[in-house]
């Protein structure tokens, strides 16, 4: 399913979420890089419950990292990160086990998901030719929203975990 920009407000109803008040959460300064607040540069951060998902250039490279706020530290994601690409946009999850993100390798960019329990990174939109870019995922991990380029207008679209469209009711 495609559906207009002007429609994303109603994409809030339909993928669901947390709260929606404003959290301030404070981690110490951590100088090796192991905590969530390093000196490296953290951006697009992604809060699902007590999960965060963001990006850092800690290892001279944009990956993206997983912290347990509850247990203050950095989760282990082997085969979410690539040398060859950059990571970007990433939102997890509320149970933490899916992170959707943007991956760009020569200059294309893909959806992909990474399911934390199966250790498995899949792409979801290889077939699509189009440009793809700021991917969230419902609370209970089973939609998956994107914004999509095809000839040149912005459209955002709705599948499940394998990429499939999903249809709307009233849209």
């Amino acid at each position: 399913m495609v559906m207009r920009l002007g429609m994303a407000i109603a994409l809030a109803g339909v993928l669901g979420g947390c709260g929606g008040y404003p959290r301030l959460l404070n981690f110490p300064f951590d100088r090796s890089g192991r905590n969530f607040n390093s000196g490296a540069s953290e951006v697009a951060p992604d809060i699902a419950s007590r999960y965060i998902v963001f990006v850092s250039d800690r290892n001279r490279s944009q990956d993206i990292y997983v912290f347990d706020a509850e247990n203050r530290r950095l989760i282990e994601v082997p085969g979410l990160n690539s040398l060859d690409a950059i990571a970007s946009d990433p939102a997890i999850s509320e149970d933490g086990r899916y992170i959707v993100y943007t991956r760009t390798r020569q200059g294309r960019s893909n959806i992909h998901l990474y399911d934390r329990e199966t250790e498995i990174d899949r792409n979801l939109t290889s077939s699509l030719q189009a440009e793809v870019r700021h991917p969230t995922i419902s609370a209970e991990g089973d939609r998956i929203a994107y914004e999509v380029a095809i000839d040149g207008q912005w459209d955002i679209r709705v599948g499940d975990l394998n990429g499939n469209p999903i249809d709307l009711p009233g849209m």
